[in-house]
């Protein structure tokens, strides 16, 4: 890699520690993660829009929002925990389950047919899925729901493969990083659940 190279993707590369920085905060249960979340999905709006990837730099438009939503949820369990109340980490029902696997397929199947039909996206099918499971784990990361770790794990793994066949290196390697510390969270948040029960 040349210099050349690094000045042509300086601000994926930024992103790409941004967002490890943002997961490793994740995993810990830092209520930073939003405010940092914020920066890496400004840069990541710049980083898919001038490569293609419609359905993801929309997605980023989106986590700028539930960021400070769910900055907002994490400032609110924070005072509660502070009053004794302990950790919130919890497993999800099976009704909310149910919910989050009918809004990822309704999110896919409009994604994929709008990106289909109203972009050059190279990768319709593959931006639409990872754009859809991101979506629904992140609504469920507001709410401390361990099982969005598996979402993530799910989500990160199709997206090495896609990056690294569009080229997007950085990002690739940054999603691979996110794969690895998803499996990480959810060891970590487990332990975390099973202490709460105790």
């Amino acid at each position: 890699m040349t210099a050349d190279w690094f000045a042509d993707n300086i601000v994926e590369i930024f992103g790409a520690v941004a967002g490890i920085a943002y997961v490793i905060l994740e995993i810990r249960r830092s209520i930073w993660l939003w405010p940092l979340g914020i920066i890496t999905s400004a840069v990541y709006i710049y980083v898919f829009g001038r490569t293609g990837f419609y359905a993801n730099m929309g997605l980023q438009g989106y986590y700028l929002v539930i960021s400070v939503y769910g900055w907002y949820m994490w400032s609110r369990r924070q005072e509660r925990e502070q009053a004794g109340a302990g950790s919130d980490v919890k497993r999800i029902d099976a009704v909310t389950a149910a919910w989050c696997a009918v809004a990822t397929a309704a999110i896919w199947a409009v994604l994929w047919l709008v990106l289909g039909r109203a972009t050059d996206s190279p990768v319709t099918v593959w931006d639409g899925l990872i754009a859809s499971l991101s979506v629904v784990a992140t609504w469920m990361l507001t709410r401390k729901y361990i099982e969005q770790w598996y979402v993530w794990i799910v989500a990160n793994a199709i997206a090495v493969a896609v990056y690294l066949a569009s080229g997007l290196y950085p990002t690739a390697v940054l999603f691979f990083v996110y794969f690895v510390m998803a499996i990480i969270g959810v060891i970590k948040w487990r332990q975390e659940a099973i202490g709460n029960r105790q």
